[in-house]
C-alpha cells in the first residue's frame, strides 16, 4: 500500500496538518529551511578549515626528497682509516 516515498510524504503532509493546523505549517517550513541554510554554512565552513589544514604552509621548504643525511662514519681511536701503504 504505501510503497514510495511520495505516499508517506502525503501522509507525513495529513499528520502534519491535524497536529499543527494549516497556520503553522508555513512557520515549520520556514524554520525547517533555515535550518538546512546554516547546516550548509556550517558545513561549509569545516570543509574549509580542513582544506586550509591540508594545504602546506607558503613559506615552509619542500620536503627533501633523499630523506635526511647520513654522516660517514667515524673511524675507531688509533687508525687513521687511510690506507698508507704497509708502514
Amino acid at each position: 500500500m504505501f510503497d514510495s516515498i511520495d505516499d508517506w510524504l502525503i501522509i507525513a503532509v495529513v499528520v502534519a496538518i491535524l497536529f499543527y493546523g494549516s497556520s503553522k505549517i508555513p512557520q515549520l517550513a520556514h524554520a525547517l529551511g533555515r535550518a538546512t541554510g546554516e547546516f550548509k554554512k556550517g558545513r561549509l565552513e569545516v570543509e574549509k578549515e580542513i582544506q586550509a589544514q591540508q594545504r602546506p604552509a607558503p613559506n615552509a621548504p619542500p620536503p627533501s626528497a633523499t630523506g635526511p643525511v647520513a654522516s660517514a662514519p667515524v673511524p675507531p681511536e688509533g687508525r687513521s682509516g687511510a690506507i698508507d701503504g704497509g708502514s
